[in-house]
């Protein structure tokens, strides 16, 4: 469908791919088929399945980049594979024009755990789904209201490493700070009872398309 805005929207239960691009390049470094929940000029809301088959990166010779000594792990060669998700399935938040997405994850029975706010690009829409490239630096929030930073280790490596240059930081950190303030007033989506929302159970787990890397024309975010 179309919006009023001219811009295209996907129906609910449509399969997109939700892709990052690797830091400083226009190759697709992770790549996650995902199933459209909700779609407007407002929101995006999408549901990973437990199970999906996704693209992740890893080291050339195929260790996860995690277990990559800080130091290095960002100057490792790399390349990528494909993986099913584990755990419980993952709700994503994103409003068009946010520098962040908002994660909701749930332990099993749907207890819920926390939100994961990710700091990244504005998307950018193409046929086939969504475009961003991740900022390292992100912030957990729990129902209490409590939040913390996550990866602040990874945010100043990747500095180090030549991957993000001193005005992106800034422009970053603003960023999260925004994010913060959002939080801390508790306003959407933290606001929004999302937490109590459930899957479709008539819906398919959507599958990785063969072309996950093509380049798409893109579109506006």
């Amino acid at each position: 469908m179309t919006g009023s805005d001219g811009s295209q929207h996907w129906a609910p239960g449509e399969h997109i791919l939700w892709r990052y691009r690797g830091n400083g390049t226009e190759d697709v470094a992770i790549c996650r088929p995902v199933t459209v929940v909700q779609d407007t000029p407002e929101l995006l809301a999408v549901w990973m399945a437990p199970g999906t088959e996704c693209v992740r990166p890893v080291l050339a010779d195929g260790t996860p980049v995690h277990d990559e000594p800080l130091a290095t792990r960002y100057t490792a060669p790399r390349t990528t594979e494909r993986a099913r998700w584990s755990g419980t399935g993952v709700l994503k938040l994103a409003r068009p024009e946010d520098p962040w997405s908002v994660w909701l994850f749930w332990e099993r029975g749907w207890r819920f755990r926390s939100w994961y706010v990710n700091l990244e690009e504005p998307r950018t829409r193409w046929s086939g789904g969504i475009d961003s490239e991740d900022h390292f630096l992100d912030i957990s929030v729990y129902p209490d209201r409590s939040w913390l930073w996550r990866d602040e280790d990874e945010f100043a490596q990747a500095q180090r490493a030549g991957l993000m240059g001193p005005e992106q930081a800034a422009r970053v950190l603003a960023a999260g700070r925004e994010a913060v303030a959002l939080i801390t007033s508790w306003g959407a989506p933290f606001a929004d009872g999302w937490e109590e929302w459930r899957p479709d159970p008539s819906w398919p787990v959507p599958t990785l398309p063969a072309d996950w890397d093509r380049t798409p024309a893109h579109t506006a975010p």
